[in-house]
């Protein structure tokens, strides 16, 4: 029987379970600016957001040349980048906004573990971005990079996507909150956004387990078992990535930085509390598949002893009755009943009320 993969959560083709280390980047210096991933898309994709309460500029650059001006403005800026291959751009923006290199080299490998890391004139937190396709039910996971300065928000992307489109359209319809706040409560708007994403998945993977449970109390089939393991393989899989983001968000939220005022610290503990629903909702599922494996392999084992019950009682109602018949199959020349006129019918008297006899006992006993 084919396992039912209708609207089952589908992990990435090309990412591994386990990271690895590609053999080309073994050796390579910590600041070495170069790509160490998987070129997601042909061309780099710069998107410049520059606002405050009263104005608004929106717009995609072709330079990186461009947005450095906008460091000296009272704004706040959000500068995205979606692309990370090409290395010159990376390292203007490591000239233009005067960062150390060893900040760029963490941004380029997209294989780091989710970390956060102050240095002289910002902070550089990264994390993994899960998104669910709703037709394929394919779930894409990149790395996201930001880094935090005064005035201005970079953040890098593997590949361009819409995920991060709420946060924008509350800046154009003009939120105050978002509005008034710094580059800090963008960050906490984007990590938002992202642990969201992981508590939605990790839901729409809960109502197939869910469902799961309920056709395994009605029917256990084989392909429940190979359904069951497919779950835990991807709760496995979420948790892989899950995990370091709430290490991260928890030694962000303990961060003592220049660059998070004191009034964004109790959104990044609101966030610290989201992802825990998610990482707590994981382990309950993970728990709820372990009860259903049990339940299946008990299921399976009261069935197989009904059957051996009922092929116990069969043979034992059978002995009595072919010893009786066997005494009459002797080749014995004399035997008494065998002259008598009704001593067939009184066999098979005999053996009817032995058989029911042995039912009745059986019964009596609870045996059946």
């Amino acid at each position: 029987m084919k396992l039912n993969t209708k609207n089952i959560f589908v992990p990435p083709k090309n990412l591994a379970r386990f990271v690895t280390k590609r053999k080309e980047d073994i050796g390579l210096s910590p600041d070495d600016i170069s790509f160490r991933g998987e070129k997601k898309m042909d061309t780099v994709v710069l998107r410049l957001i520059d606002y405050n309460v009263d104005t608004l500029e929106e717009e995609t650059i072709k330079s990186v040349e461009k947005v450095l001006s906008y460091q000296k403005k009272p704004s706040i800026t959000w500068f995205n980048i979606d692309g990370l291959h090409d290395t010159d751009i990376i390292e203007q923006i490591a000239d233009g906004f005067d960062l150390d290199k060893l900040v760029l080299a963490e941004v380029m490998d997209v294989h780091a573990r989710p970390r956060v890391q102050e240095f002289g004139n910002c902070i550089l937190l990264s994390v993994k971005m899960m998104q669910q396709n709703e037709e394929t039910h394919r779930i894409s996971v990149e790395n996201l990079s930001l880094i935090i300065t005064k005035s201005v928000l970079l953040s890098f992307q593997e590949k361009r996507g819409d995920v991060f489109e709420p946060v924008r359209e509350r800046i154009r319809n003009q939120k105050k909150r978002i509005r008034n706040g710094g580059t800090d409560y963008l960050t906490f708007a984007l990590l938002d956004i992202v642990v969201d994403n992981y508590i939605y998945i990790i839901g729409v993977l809960g109502e197939k387990i869910e469902t799961l449970e309920e056709n395994l109390l009605q029917e256990p089939k084989k392909s429940v078992i190979d359904e069951i393991y497919t779950y835990k393989r991807e709760l496995n899989f979420l948790r892989k990535n899950i995990s370091p983001a709430r290490e991260m968000i928890l030694n962000l939220s303990k961060l003592e930085s220049e660059l998070i005022r004191e009034s964004t610290d109790v959104h990044f503990k609101e966030l610290l509390e989201n992802i825990h629903q998610a990482t707590d909702s994981s382990d309950t599922y993970r728990e709820i598949l372990s009860d259903q494996l049990n339940i299946y392999h008990t299921t399976i084992s009261s069935k197989l002893n009904d059957v051996m019950k009922f092929l116990t009682i069969f043979s034992v109602i059978f002995i009595p009755l072919t010893f009786i018949a066997g005494i009459y199959g002797t080749n014995f020349d004399v035997v008494p009943e065998l002259k008598y006129e009704y001593s067939y019918f009184i066999m098979w008297g005999v053996m009817l009320v032995v058989a029911i006899g042995m039912l009745l006992y059986f019964k009596h006993r609870k045996w059946l």
